[in-house]
Parts: C-alpha cells; sequence; structure tokens
C-alpha cells in the first residue's frame, strides 16, 4: 500500500507559493496565478483587485462574481480584501490525472459592466503521493533451467506527482541469484526487469523472496514496495510470443459496452499445460482498467463503460500472455479514442434581463450568454444566431461569450413582448444544435398621445333641450399601456356670447360624454363651437384637440307675434275703416305677423277664421291683405267684426288669432252718426241702459250748447263785430272735404286743434284731443308784434291778426267750441265704450 501523505512544512510552502506565483498573462484580457495543491481553504491566490484595477470596495458595488461552470466551487472572492483565495482543498493528481501541466480557467464577471475576464490558475504540484505498486505481492516462476542472464519483468510503480516528485527509481533487495535492472521505455518510463545472474536449483531453494522499492526524487524521498516471490519451476523452454509487439487501435467515442475493440493473440510452442496462454492486463492505469475488459482466454478485449473522448483521448496498456508453466511475455495496447459529434452546444445565461424600456437607444445589452461545445475539431465549432426578423443581434465579446443587444429602437405598441429563440449549432456531421428561449418584455413610454376616432365631430341637437341630458360623446384612444394610456378629457376655454362655454356645457373627464346645462334656444344661437382636449397621465402628459361643431334644430317652440293691428290694452277690438265706394279687391288692411322661429317653422299663413259678413272680405293666404271680395252695398252693416288667424307650417302647428273691426264709411262725422244710430245690442238688459245714457248725455250737452249760444250772442253785440259771428259760425262743422285717403284709409286733417294722424300698414293710428287751456285766452302784448295764421277753412285765404281786440275774442269763441266739441266726443266714445264694446279705435290713442 501506498504511505500515507506527509504535510510540508507551513512557512516554505508559503514561500514556495510567493515564488511561484506569476500574477501577468501571456494573452490578452487574461491573468494568470499559481497555487500549490493541498492548500487549506481561504488560501491567497492572488489580489484580483489589483489585477483588474479596481479598489476593494468596488468588487461589491461592481457584483463581481467567479462565473462558475462545474458543480465544485475551487475558488472564491473576497469581497473585503478584493483577493482570490481557495474554496477549499485541491487535489492536482484528481484534477490533472495523467497531465504534467494543470491548468484551471475560469472567468471574473464584472456585472455592472457585463465585462468578462478570463483567470488561469495553474495547479503546481507536491510531494504528496508515494509511489505505489497496484500488485500487493508479485509471483514470479523461473524454470530452474532458465539461463543466467533471463530477464522477467516486474511491475511498475505508479506515482500520481510529476516532475521530481514522481518516480525516480527501482531497488531490489540483495540476492545472489538475482539483480535488477531498469529500461527505459520510448515514453520515459521506467520498466524493471529482475535479471537471473546465476543457475537456479530448484532441489536446492524452491522459491526466492525479493522486495522491490520504488522511490520518487521528493524532499523528503517517499517509498513504495512489493514483495517479490520466485517460485523455481520445472523445465519450461517455450516462452508465449505475441503476434504483434505492439498493438495499436483507432475508436470512435460512440461504442455501445460490450463492443470488441480488437484481439491479442499469443502462441507457445510448448505442449499442455505449458502452451496454454492465459492473458491479463499488467500495468494498466485505473481508468483504462474501469472502461476496457479482457477475455483472459481469448485475448478479446471489449468495450466495459461507455467512451468519452472529452474525458480521456488515449488509452495505453500492457497485455501479457502466460503459458501454464509460469513463462510470460508482454504486448503493449494502444488504443486513440475518435471524436464523434455526441455533444450538443450549450449555452448558458450568464447574465439577463426581463424587460427593455421601448425607447432605449439602438446597442441595450439584454442578455450576456455562454455557448461552448465538449466536443473538438469541428465538432467544437459552434456558430450562434438569432433569427433575421428580431430587432436584436449578438455580437461576441470575449472567448465563447456573447452580448444580445438591441439592434433598433423598439415599439410596445407594435410588438409587446419577443420570444427569442437563440440556436448555437455545431460544425459536427450530422451536426448538432441546442436552442433556448428567451422571454423579453418590452416596456412602455408615453410616446404616443390620444387620438381621437374622427378628425372632427358635428351633431345635432334640438333646441329645448332637457338641462343635464348628455347630448354627444366623444373618444380618444392612446396606443400606451397603463398610466400612459388613461384619458381625461376637457372643453377648452372659450365664451359664447360672452358667457363662458363652461355654463353652457360640461364633459365627463373619464368617459368623454358632453352634458348640456341649459335649455338651448335656436333663436338665441344656431351653433356652437367647442374645443375638446384629450391628455393621457403619463410623464410628461402628451395631449390632442378636436374641433366639436354642435348644430341646434329648431322646434316650433314659438307662436306666431301679430304685430298689426295691435290690440288695445284695455281688451277692446281694433277697428279699421273702409269706405263704402271700395271696389272689389280694394285693401282694408294687412295684418303683419312674424314667428321666431326658423324654416318651415316659420312660414305663415292666414285664414279669416270668422265675419259677421260671410263673402265681403278676404284674406290673403300668404300675405295677410284684407281686400274686398265685392262692392259694399248699402244694406252691408256698418261694423264688419273680422277674426283672423295665423298658422305656422311647425309639427305641430302653432297659431294666434286677431280680432278687429272694419268700419264702413266716407267720413269721420258719418262714421259718428252712423255709430250712434246703430242697432242696440240683442241684450234688452243692455239695451235699455244705452237708451237711458244717450238720453241723459243729449240733454246735458243741449243745455250746455244753449248756455254757450246764449253767451256768444251777448259778447257779439256787445263788441258789434258781426263778421266775427259770421266766422265763429264756420267753426261749427267740419266740411267733408276735409278727409283724404292715405293707402286706402281715411284720416283727418289738422284742424284747429285736433289731429287725427294715420300710418300706412302700421299698427298704430293717432287721434289727438287736447286739453282746452284757458290761459291762453289771454295773449301778451310782447306776442302782438308777430302775425300767427289761423286756418278756418281749406278754400279759406282770410289771416286774423291776433293782436287786435276783436281778433282776440273771436279766438276766445273758438276756444270755447272747441271745448263744446271735445266734451261731446268724449261723452259719445264712453258710451260707445259702454254700450257697444268699440275702442277709441284701431291705433286710436286718447292724449
Amino acid at each position: 500500500m501506498a504511505n500515507p501523505p506527509r504535510r510540508l512544512d507551513r512557512s516554505g510552502l508559503v514561500l514556495l507559493c510567493i515564488f511561484l506565483r506569476t500574477l501577468r498573462t501571456f494573452g490578452t484580457g487574461q491573468i494568470r496565478y499559481s497555487v500549490p495543491e493541498e492548500t487549506d481553504k481561504g488560501f491567497l491566490v492572488g489580489n484580483i483587485s489589483k489585477d483588474l484595477g479596481l479598489e476593494s470596495r468596488e468588487l461589491a458595488e461592481r457584483r463581481v462574481r467567479i462565473v462558475s461552470r462545474g458543480k465544485t466551487q475551487l475558488f472564491a472572492l473576497n469581497p473585503r480584501g478584493g483577493s482570490l483565495v481557495t474554496a477549499g482543498r485541491i487535489d492536482r493528481e484528481e484534477l490533472c490525472e495523467t497531465v504534467s501541466s494543470c491548468f484551471l480557467n475560469m472567468e471574473i464577471l464584472e456585472e455592472d459592466t457585463l465585462k468578462i475576464y478570463g483567470v488561469e490558475v495553474e495547479i503546481t504540484d507536491i510531494n504528496d503521493n508515494a509511489p505505489s505498486f497496484r500488485e500487493e505481492e508479485v509471483e514470479i516462476k523461473v524454470s530452474e533451467h532458465a539461463s543466467p542472464g533471463s530477464r522477467f519483468p516486474l511491475p511498475n510503480a505508479r506515482d500520481p506527482d510529476v516532475g521530481v516528485n514522481s518516480l525516480q527509481s527501482y531497488q531490489l533487495s540483495p540476492s545472489s541469484y538475482f539483480s535488477l535492472q531498469v529500461r527505459g521505455g520510448t515514453d520515459g518510463a521506467k520498466n524493471p526487469e529482475l535479471v537471473l545472474d546465476g543457475g537456479l536449483d530448484r532441489e536446492k531453494e524452491a522459491a526466492h523472496l525479493l522486495l522491490l522499492t520504488a522511490s520518487d526524487g521528493g524532499d523528503p524521498i517517499r517509498k513504495g514496495t512489493v514483495p517479490i516471490r520466485v517460485v523455481v519451476l520445472d523445465v519450461n523452454d517455450h516462452i508465449p510470443k505475441f503476434t504483434q509487439s505492439v498493438y495499436r487501435v483507432t475508436v470512435p467515442e460512440n461504442l455501445s459496452s460490450g463492443t470488441r475493440v480488437l484481439v491479442v493473440n499469443a502462441t507457445d510452442l510448448d505442449e499442455g499445460i505449458n502452451g496454454e496462454v492465459m492473458y491479463s492486463f499488467r500495468n494498466v492505469e485505473s481508468k483504462a482498467s474501469e472502461i476496457f475488459w479482457l477475455n483472459s482466454q481469448t485475448g478479446e478485449v471489449l468495450v466495459g463503460k461507455s467512451l468519452d473522448f472529452e474525458k480521456f483521448k488515449f488509452y495505453e496498456m500492457e497485455i501479457q500472455g502466460q503459458d501454464g508453466g509460469g513463462l510470460l511475455s508482454t504486448t503493449k495496447l494502444l488504443i486513440t479514442v475518435m471524436d464523434v459529434n455526441d455533444n450538443a452546444p450549450e449555452i448558458a445565461i450568464t447574465s439577463s434581463v426581463n424587460s427593455v424600456l421601448e425607447n432605449s437607444p439602438s446597442g441595450t445589452v439584454v442578455a450576456l450568454l455562454n455557448v461552448q461545445d465538449q466536443d473538438s475539431g469541428e465538432n467544437g465549432q459552434v456558430s450562434s444566431f438569432i433569427p433575421n426578423h428580431l430587432p436584436f443581434k449578438l455580437e461576441k465579446t470575449y472567448g465563447n461569450y456573447y452580448k444580445l443587444i438591441t439592434s433598433q429602437e423598439l415599439d410596445r405598441e407594435q410588438v409587446e413582448s419577443y420570444n427569442i429563440t437563440l440556436t448555437a449549432t455545431d460544425q459536427g456531421s450530422p451536426p448538432l444544435s441546442t436552442e433556448i428561449h428567451l422571454f423579453l418584455k418590452v416596456e412602455d413610454a408615453n410616446d404616443n398621445p390620444p387620438v381621437f376616432t374622427c378628425s372632427s365631430y358635428s351633431t345635432y341637437i334640438p333646441e329645448n333641450n332637457p338641462r343635464g341630458s348628455s347630448i354627444f360623446s366623444v373618444s380618444a384612444l392612446d396606443r400606451d399601456s397603463r398610466e400612459n394610456a388613461q384619458v381625461s378629457y376637457s372643453l377648452t376655454d372659450a365664451t359664447i356670447q360672452g358667457a363662458p362655454l363652461s355654463s353652457y356645457v360640461s364633459i365627463n373627464s373619464d368617459t368623454g360624454v358632453l352634458y348640456a346645462l341649459q335649455s338651448f334656444d335656436y333663436e338665441q344661437f344656431q351653433t356652437l363651437q367647442l374645443g375638446v382636449t384629450a391628455r393621457d397621465n403619463g410623464d410628461p402628459p402628451l395631449s390632442s384637440n378636436i374641433s366639436l361643431m354642435l348644430f341646434l334644430l329648431d322646434q316650433n317652440d314659438n307662436t306666431p307675434e301679430i304685430l298689426y293691428p295691435a290690440l288695445p290694452t284695455d281688451g277692446s277690438t281694433g277697428v279699421e275703416l273702409a269706405p263704402r265706394s271700395a271696389e272689389p279687391d280694394y285693401l282694408v288692411t294687412k295684418v303683419v305677423a312674424v314667428d321666431r322661429d326658423s324654416g318651415q317653422n316659420a312660414w305663415l299663413s292666414y285664414r279669416l277664421l270668422k265675419a259677421s259678413e260671410p263673402g265681403l272680405f278676404s284674406v290673403g293666404l300668404h300675405t295677410g291683405e284684407v281686400r274686398t271680395v265685392r262692392a259694399v252695398l248699402d244694406k252691408d252693416a256698418l261694423k264688419q267684426s273680422l277674426v283672423v288667424t295665423v298658422q305656422d307650417h311647425g309639427q305641430p302647428p302653432l297659431s294666434a288669432t286677431v280680432t278687429f273691426t272694419v268700419v264702413v264709411a266716407d267720413s269721420i262725422p258719418e262714421v259718428l252718426a252712423d255709430l250712434i244710430s246703430l242697432e242696440s245690442p240683442a241684450n234688452p238688459d243692455e239695451s235699455g241702459l244705452t237708451l237711458y245714457l244717450v238720453v241723459a248725455i243729449t240733454a246735458v250737452s243741449c243745455v250746455f250748447l244753449i248756455f254757450v249760444v246764449v253767451l256768444m250772442v251777448v259778447r257779439l253785440r256787445r263788441w258789434h263785430s258781426s263778421h266775427l259771428l259770421q266766422a265763429a259760425s264756420g267753426l261749427a262743422a267740419t266740411p267733408p272735404s276735409h278727409f283724404v285717403g292715405v293707402d286706402g284709409v281715411r284720416a283727418f286733417l289738422q284742424t284747429y286743434s285736433q289731429e287725427v294722424s294715420l300710418t300706412a300698414n302700421s299698427g298704430k293710428s293717432h287721434l289727438i284731443f287736447p286739453q282746452p287751456n284757458y290761459a291762453d285766452t289771454l295773449i301778451s302784448q310782447e306776442s302782438c308784434g308777430k302775425s300767427e295764421p289761423l286756418l278756418i277753412a281749406e278754400d279759406s285765404t282770410t289771416i286774423l291778426d291776433k293782436c287786435d281786440p276783436t281778433n282776440i275774442q273771436v279766438r276766445y269763441i273758438s276756444l270755447l267750441l272747441n271745448s263744446l266739441f271735445l266734451l261731446f266726443w268724449h261723452n259719445f266714445v264712453l258710451l260707445l265704450h259702454h254700450s257697444q264694446g268699440f275702442g277709441t279705435g284701431c291705433g286710436w290713442e286718447k292724449k
């Protein structure tokens, strides 16, 4: 058995590590360290922060870590000191069994900047293993007739150490019959052989016990021994002989278990048991003995376990053939494992993000990938790619590392997320590939303003809408998401007829529904232009504006308004005049009406609803003109009552009526005489009352008239001015010639102090009765220097001088007559008002 390893002096080991450590690299971007094996956990390998150009505190800030590939972590980072230390016990022989130089490669990742640094650590050997033999005891059978100088191969010792610490020499215990000779092999191995120095005599000594010692060159020297027992045999003068001194074979690594690799063959010329050859492995590495199996009888070499080119590419074994007499010979078996493309590429995501902002610039790093293939040659050459239609690309960085970056700015409104397929394919035949999927979500940025569904809006609403009713709804869409897509609506500031827009219309900020705050009136305004703003809740917010035109629809909500004839305020009907000599189609008057509505709601038509004398008058359907249909007959009544209706064309139609009286007469005195002689009303009570009133007024008027006449006679006689009496008598009546026609309507000319004014097609005519002013009877002497004509009759040419005392008396008498006529007319009109229902006439006002 191998002696247990002994620890080196700790201080010497540290000095050795410092001496052997190399901090600089030979390749670009790679750091090299050296550390001896079998060191304790936490042993300082190197100052990684210094070699990376970082401060110790920056290791944690930049999240510097070791990218691990295997399951076992051999090294660790000390973030406080910024050093690379061992994470556990390191056994060079376990890591690099047959390699003279043992290097471990790892990567240091700086996650903050996604930089990769290569680190190579050389594991230096220490003499921790003694040479050892696989056999616990070796038995060699030697014929007693063996000639001196015969050589017998001895087992090789194995020392996993390298260099001076590996196997250096063999020693044989002293013997008078045997000696030791070490022969060098083609591969540099030392092969011990037992040399027979003298003849053997089985009868004297049947067995010889020897001790073979193997030593290394370490300090201290380590040794391993194996006992050798030499058995002296009877005569067997032929040894087995192999057909080849060296067997070479190349096998693919994908051979299944139990597959035959080759067959070795050795022949022995002896007969019987001395000619039967048995095959066995000798000096076989432990790994090879686990992989291959040898049939001891047939010499077939079979695959015991699956081959793996990535672990072992070459196997060297020694096979011995021994006959029944104990004679043996050896041959070498060299097995080369050929690589087969049996490993698909491996993709490891070293670092990645789950989402990226849509307005991130081109070249934004999404993920850091490591792509490897354990095969060799073309089988290990890997090409990586992603689909061409994606806005991403792969960029090679250090070694087998790739960066997945954006090739253009992303747009979340077009693509919200990406399922990126990364494919790695080797160059083997057939090629193998590996796919991984990386899901990347595109985060929203507020880069889209709200957009209305229409470029402009217009709607029609009827007037007289109820307050608070919804009149329209606008809608804007925002292609962003979450709060960037939440749209609120508002009205722009504006005024309508001096009032703010907000007093007419309001809008729901969440739904965009517009509500009427007032009942609209088409007659006030016909259109209403609004500005609506849609604003999202992004940061900064984006907005858009739209114009909304509201058109009011007219409703038939206004009754026609009759402007002429205007009804008196005391509730009586108006009076219009028509001459008895009026011919057919004579224009008596015109009903003038307006409608505040529009369109067909304002189209008016006039109809004669009722007439006291059917067939005498007609009303123009569209003009409202009241004309005679036929000539006025003597039998026709003086007073004709007409009811005219004015109706619009709305749905439903609205109408208004006017009632007025047409008096048929040629002059005003005739009108007055005819009005007195009008028939009494049908009501007997009202007829009796009217009779009494007429009698009483007539009596009072006669008495007053007699008094005035007497007074006038006395005055005239006293003044002796007979010509003044003649002038005064000319004032007693108004000649019929004082009436003139104005558009078919009769009116008084101005006579004395009485005025009658009529306006064609108007709603007002005036009859003015001025009150007597007795102060005018005294004429100032200062005014005597001025002359003022007094109109007595239309054909009179006499002009009286006001300064003449006689003329003053005449003026005084004229005023008294005027007052008398005024009193009589006032009482007569009052009588008519109470008895017949007449007013003072259409447009006649009393001043």
